[in-house]
């Protein structure tokens, strides 16, 4: 217990110096470390005489994100040693260390077809009053009887009002495919609910989907989408070649929306996955209207061991009432760690960083230029 709470109140610090664009911290914000010793240990000496830890934590991981009351609340993927995942608040007052989880995980509502398991909830204030958390529902494919790993993934949907209580909603309606990553949008699209999709043939292999999608929805208590467009599409030679998705929901700026994502491309190693960002039309997000080259934040040091190895993956960032932001980023499917940076950073990132001319030849010219700009300093 002493080491325990040891842990939960170690400072953190900034770790190295800083890009300009973000700056990372030393310690990982949560770990399987962190979760509660009561959910893990049976303190009854007559059930439990060797003081053996009776149900394991594996990892925590990919957590939506709020800043709600004054504190940093995340909603951690808590994985067991059984492989099954839950969600469970920690929460923070400094967003960068001494995160703590409430008493109980969240007991999530189930529909009338219980998911297997649950994971990469997005909590998201939207402007009809409630949070929103939409996530992975993962279900065995009944179509492939015969295939034991055969899965089926849809997205899942409940909200609340004070992350205490939650309310289930029927899951996503899509014409067909899989939808892994569903972000809503915090605003009211002229009346209606704009989601952010990424719609794929498979549970792992995108197929022919691919890309972060757009759609419309009237009612998010009975959610269906018929029509998607293409926001950000897959693209040869890049950081998301392979597949992509949105991350957190975006942040509103004078400029236009924020977005940070993931992609994946592969590797001799196998899949590495980066964050990215680009920036959409104030009136219509779904427009692209600046989108800096390569990757915003990709995998180092310890960060690209694990479960799975080279990963970083976002489904939550905070904003405080300073223009701080909180990146929450999870680490080969095993830690959360923290970023900070500020609005305005982001902002000018986005505006000022050159576009990917998707050529050798076209890098070399961008090199040149900054070269050239700075000799004449």
């Amino acid at each position: 217990m002493d080491s325990h709470s040891a842990l939960l109140s170690k400072p953190n610090t900034p770790k190295g110096l800083s890009n300009g664009v973000f700056q990372r911290w030393q310690n990982p914000v949560v770990t399987a470390a962190h979760v509660p010793l009561e959910w893990r240990y049976d303190f009854d000496p007559a059930r439990n005489p060797f003081l053996m830890e009776r149900l394991g934590v594996n990892a925590t991981f990919n957590a939506g994100a709020i800043y709600h009351k004054g504190k940093h609340c995340l909603a951690v993927r808590v994985e067991g040693a059984d492989r099954k995942s839950f969600f469970a608040i920690a929460e923070s007052e400094s967003g960068i260390d001494h995160f703590e989880f409430r008493k109980y995980p969240i007991r999530l509502p189930q529909s009338d077809d219980p998911e297997t398991n649950a994971y990469d909830m997005r909590l998201v204030a939207h402007e009809d009053g409630w949070i929103y958390g939409l996530y992975c529902a993962e279900r065995k494919d009944l179509s492939q009887p015969h295939d034991v790993s055969a899965a089926d993934a849809q997205c899942g949907i409940v909200r609340t009002r004070n992350l205490i209580d939650w309310e289930r909603l029927p899951d996503l309606k899509t014409k067909g495919g899989q939808q892994r990553n569903v972000v809503l949008h915090p605003e009211f699209i002229d009346g209606k609910y704009g989601l952010y999709t990424r719609p794929q043939d498979g549970f792992i292999n995108v197929g022919t989907g691919g890309g972060i999608g757009w759609a419309l929805t009237e009612d998010m208590s009975r959610a269906e989408i018929d029509d998607q467009v293409v926001v950000d599409p897959k693209v040869y030679h890049t950081n998301h070649e392979l597949k992509n998705g949105q991350g957190p929901a975006p942040l509103k700026t004078d400029h236009g929306w924020l977005h940070l994502a993931h992609g994946v491309r592969g590797t001799a190693a196998g899949l590495r996955y980066v964050l990215y960002m680009f920036m959409t039309d104030l009136a219509e997000p779904w427009k692209v209207i600046h989108r800096p080259s390569g990757y915003f934040m990709a995998p180092e040091s310890e960060e690209r061991t694990g479960d799975v190895s080279n990963v970083l993956f976002c489904n939550g960032w905070t904003l405080d009432i300073d223009g701080q932001v909180f990146i929450y980023y999870a680490s080969s499917d095993t830690r959360m760690h923290v970023a900070t940076t500020t609005l305005a950073q982001l902002i000018d990132y986005n505006l000022n960083s050159p576009e990917d001319g998707l050529t050798s030849a076209a890098s070399v010219e961008e090199r040149y230029k900054l070269i050239d700009r700075n000799a004449r300093l």
